[in-house]
């Protein structure tokens, strides 16, 4: 009689099959987030438009910093690039927080990726006819920066819009793994365009994406009347945004964080405008170079936002941001310290990771904890730093880095963070109990 071959059920799977099983349901845990934001339709329609418009964003951020360092070879001019990329959010911010709260975010939204895109055509003419220069260079990036900064906090109050209040913080995790992922994909895209087409390739490509932007916005179904805005008797503008720093001031959880965010902005967050000369001057590469070490902290923050995505509500929030925090600022002294690519390129996606699982809790705690009255001039805040720190970190850190080379800016900002994470660190529980509640009422 033949022996039967039929497996036994009481016998434990193959090891192979188990380890499938395990890495299957990894895979799970890890797009769940995603997926729930993805099932509703406008975030969809909303989110695919913007990754590809900042994809086109991040090639130009590569080029733009290329051409630069071809046409001066100086940290100073690195830094001035980035202040003027970065820079008007500071001025800007605090009032785009209130039309934010006042306007059709759609709309505003709207308007800023058409001068956006204007903004990179130009860049492609000067470039293919030859034009560019350095001071061109620097005035179009001026606007860039003036419109990106206008945009920021309509771009971040739009989400409660676009998903409902228990899915906010998978759409904020997934938010933040797009605009990283783009971190990635726009460098990787934008070394060998570069090689191949120079600036004008790249610049034409960014205006193309912007017009997907643009049609993504056009077909979204959400009206004016997303939750926060402000309507009724409205004060003035300058009133309504100092009652939204007073707001800030006051919270016991949003104040310290928001303290930490400002410090990381502007001494450890620059690095990735610095990169550049790190290419060139450290690790004797091309744009090739600065295309692996850009995509390494792109690939490290898709990992750290995918990380997140997954975790349902605030709690634990907030000890993340904070262990997060440091090894950010420990990535960065590791990168500061070496000559070797392999040891730069992770140390780089190391940086990533932590620089977003401690940028995208602060901001999940800052869209739950805020009075929606109020949501779009703490994110306009939450943009200034984001933006603005970086900008003049920057410009600090080039103009240090001519006279002391490139490391020890990178340095000393890692050590001044870790600093001010010690003195934040002491307020963790009252941060805890602020931020990880929700807003009140």
């Amino acid at each position: 009689m033949p022996t039967s071959h039929a497996p036994d059920p009481a016998a434990p799977p193959p090891e192979g099959s188990a380890s499938a099983g395990a890495l299957r349901r990894g895979l799970a845990r890890l797009v769940r987030g995603p997926r729930r934001a993805f099932r509703h339709a406008d975030y969809a329609t909303y989110s695919t438009g913007n990754l590809i418009s900042l994809i086109g964003t991040w090639m130009q951020r590569v080029a733009v910093g290329w051409l630069t360092w071809e046409l001066t070879g100086s940290t100073t001019w690195l830094g001035l690039m980035a202040l003027a990329d970065l820079g008007p959010a500071v001025v800007i911010a605090p009032l785009a927080g209130v039309a934010a709260d006042r306007w059709h975010r759609r709309r505003l939204l709207a308007a800023t990726q058409a001068i956006l895109a204007a903004q990179a055509l130009m860049l492609a003419v000067l470039s293919g006819l030859g034009w560019i220069t350095v001071e061109a260079l620097l005035a179009l990036t001026l606007l860039q920066g003036a419109a990106g900064a206008l945009a920021q906090p309509a771009r971040l109050a739009l989400l409660p819009a676009l998903v409902p209040r228990a899915d906010l913080s998978a759409a904020v995790g997934t938010n933040s793994i797009l605009f990283n992922l783009s971190r990635f994909i726009g460098p990787a895209l934008a070394g060998p365009l570069l090689l191949v087409g120079g600036g004008t390739a790249v610049f034409a490509a960014n205006t193309l994406s912007y017009g997907a932007f643009l049609l993504a916005l056009a077909r979204l179904k959400v009206d004016g009347n997303e939750p926060g805005r402000t309507t009724g008797v409205r004060e003035s503008l300058g009133a309504e945004t100092l009652a939204g720093l007073r707001y800030v001031a006051r919270h016991p959880g949003i104040a310290p964080l928001i303290t930490l965010l400002l410090i990381g902005c502007v001494s450890a967050r620059p690095f990735t405008e610095l990169l550049p000369g790190f290419a060139s001057a450290v690790f004797a590469g091309g744009p090739d170079t600065l295309a692996t070490l850009t995509s390494a902290v792109g690939a490290g923050a898709v990992g750290g936002g995918l990380w997140l995505s997954q975790r349902d509500g605030t709690r634990g929030l907030t000890r993340i941001a904070l262990v997060s925090t440091l090894g950010f600022a420990l990535a960065l002294l590791a990168f500061a310290a070496t000559k070797s690519l392999w040891v730069a390129v992770p140390a780089l996606a190391a940086a990533g990771f932590t620089m977003v699982s401690g940028s995208i809790g602060p901001l999940t705690l800052l869209q739950l904890a805020v009075d929606p009255a109020m949501r779009g001039r703490v994110l306009s805040l939450y943009g200034l730093i984001f933006r603005g720190g970086p900008a003049i970190g920057a410009l600090v850190m080039g103009v240090v880095a001519e006279v002391t080379g490139l490391r020890w800016p990178l340095v000393a900002g890692a050590l001044l963070l870790i600093l001010a994470l010690a003195m934040v660190a002491r307020r963790r529980r009252g941060m805890i109990a602020a931020l990880e509640a929700g807003p009140p009422g």
